[in-house]
């Protein structure tokens, strides 16, 4: 599914300002908090025997936890490869193994995402994630999911991992696609609540039962139990 703009779309025009309402993905429109630790275990598998490369269990260590960190850097610098190639490598390999644990059934929708469709009808809807693109548009299309006007889950490699939320970068890029000036953002964790500040949107925080005791250290503009309070309070 490529991203969609305003023009091609059946969705209300927004050319004037209208409020937009974005969504983050995992633990807000996909049951968990996000894909299993093991999917980036497995895909550093990949990539080191991409790379014909054996690891003992301490480097081993040190590249195999998701973030792009010194640790990760060290690790590279032990087996002699450039850590910037082999990220975006191992990021390319998990995305391929998050899209088949999805289509294997491993996790489903929210059942009151059922309420998309009548948002839709008042607001011009986008889809932004931490998670990758190709993750994220699988998802939309797997479980034809048509109420999205703007889909975007961030690149692999380290471009795309610093531009994770709380970086506001794809939902500035979002509120510029689809020519809003305002809108809400709907989270599941502090950094999406930040997120939407940066970008100049109203933070709307959901407890799922993941996270049903977090406390937010940014205010977000409500806190809700379900989608469907959307419909009723905005």
């Amino acid at each position: 599914m490529s991203t969609h703009t305003p023009s091609d779309t059946g969705h209300p025009d927004t050319s004037d300002g209208e409020r937009v309402v974005l969504f983050d993905m995992d633990g807000v429109i996909l049951e968990g908090h996000g894909t299993d630790a093991r999917v980036h275990e497995h895909a550093l598998d990949d990539a080191l025997d991409e790379r014909g490369l054996s690891v003992d269990a301490e480097t081993r260590s040190l590249l195999e936890g998701y973030e792009y960190d010194t640790d990760f850097a060290r690790g590279c610098k032990r087996v002699g490869v450039d850590p910037v190639e082999l990220f975006g490598l191992r990021e390319q390999y998990g995305a391929r193994r998050a899209i088949d644990r999805l289509a294997a059934g491993s996790r489903g929708l929210y059942p009151d995402v059922d309420v998309l469709p009548e948002l839709a009808e008042r607001y011009e809807l986008g889809l932004i994630s931490n998670n990758y693109h190709s993750v994220v548009e699988f998802v939309v299309d797997h479980h034809g999911i048509d109420a999205f006007s703007h889909v975007r889950g961030r690149d692999t490699g380290v471009r795309g991992f610093y531009r994770r939320k709380p970086d506001p970068h794809y939902l500035l890029d979002a509120v510029g696609t689809l020519a809003a000036t305002e809108g809400l953002y709907i989270g599941d964790r502090a950094t999406d609540v930040l997120a939407a500040t940066r970008a100049g949107l109203d933070g709307v925080f959901i407890r799922r039962s993941h996270n049903r005791d977090v406390s937010l250290p940014t205010t977000a503009v409500a806190e809700i139990e379900s989608l469907a309070e959307l419909v009723e309070r905005f």
